[in-house]
């Protein structure tokens, strides 16, 4: 159940499932274990909940709402890169450090006509 529910959030990501594991700092042996019907402990399915954006009853198969209502996913890097280059290929933190450069330079120059 888990490996299913895994898989499927990084297909709507758009991801492969060794990225999703490498985004989070795993080794790409954990895919293994969970085809295998193994399941993350705490702390890795904590951290995969957030990536994700669910919550971990979710993630696991506990449960059917991905999210509570009352609860506003946090926006990360990388959904901030995938909305920017879409998803093609790998972005380096370079390349990303050079868009937040260019935004930070935007962001002054506005505030500078509005003086």
């Amino acid at each position: 159940m888990f490996f299913n529910r895994f898989k499927s959030l990084c297909d709507e990501k758009g991801i492969s499932v060794y990225r999703a594991c490498e985004a989070i700092g795993l080794n790409r042996s954990a895919v293994a274990k969970w085809k295998a019907g193994g399941r993350p402990n705490g702390t890795t399915a904590g951290k995969l909940a957030d990536y994700f954006g669910v919550t971990t009853d979710y993630l696991l198969g506990q449960s059917d709402e991905k999210t509570p209502a009352d609860v506003q996913r946090a926006v990360c890097d990388d959904d901030i890169k995938f909305a920017l280059f879409g998803g093609d290929g790998e972005i380096t933190d370079e390349m990303y450090e050079e868009v937040k450069r260019f935004a930070a330079f935007i962001k002054q120059r506005e505030a500078e006509r509005k003086e």
